[in-house]
């Protein structure tokens, strides 16, 4: 919290954001809420064209200590009933960045997830397929996906890729398929590493 606190008194700015307003908060209530904190230079609630309010808006201090006040203490108070949202208004591109930077978090997180679960091939024998690569491997788990890689006249390079559900499955999976003969050949597993994974999808495409 001593920290948060900080960083809304590092960042100055004079432009608050309220929103979660119930649908009969004014201009007026909003004045009267912010009043105690400092001069105000606007405040207006954002309506639909018919005037009906779009529950959330925007109040200007005149000083940037008393914007920051005031989100400090009223972010999260109740009125009406709605627990209101208060915050530094942001410029649309500072949105931009922030939803950028979760978008990109968020696909971090998903790769992060499906690492270890990915395991790569090589050696295979030419006599193994897409199908019985599945074969082999359906006995660790739930196979989401499954490729043995091929050149363009569609002869096997002898590598491929197996992806379970759970990391835990392809971990069980690499134990026991890692050195077996399969076919004429000791089958090489291992973890995906993220640079194989990306030709293999490259490859696919």
């Amino acid at each position: 919290k001593h920290e948060r606190e900080n960083s809304l008194f590092k960042t100055k700015f004079n432009n608050v954001f309220v929103k979660n307003l119930s649908n009969s908060t004014t201009e007026d209530d909003l004045t009267e809420v912010f009043g105690e904190y400092g001069k105000m230079t606007s405040v207006v609630v954002m309506r639909e064209a018919d005037g009906k309010s779009k529950c959330f808006g925007f109040v200007n201090f005149e000083n940037p200590d008393d914007a920051a006040r005031a989100v400090q203490e009223l972010n999260g108070k109740k009125f009406d009933d709605k627990e209101w949202f208060i915050g530094r208004a942001q410029k649309k591109a500072e949105r931009e960045q922030e939803l950028k930077v979760r978008f990109e978090q968020s696909m971090k997180e998903t790769a992060d997830k499906h690492q270890g679960a990915n395991l790569y091939l090589k050696n295979l024998d030419d006599s193994i397929g897409d199908e019985k690569l599945k074969e082999l491997f359906s006995v660790f788990g739930t196979v989401t996906s499954y490729k043995v890689m091929r050149d363009p006249n569609g002869i096997s390079r002898g590598s491929g890729f197996v992806a379970f559900s759970t990391p835990d499955e392809a971990s069980r999976a690499l134990a026991e398929m890692n050195g077996k003969m399969v076919g004429s050949k000791p089958i090489y597993v291992a973890h995906a590493q993220r640079k194989e994974e990306r030709r293999a999808r490259l490859q696919v495409i």
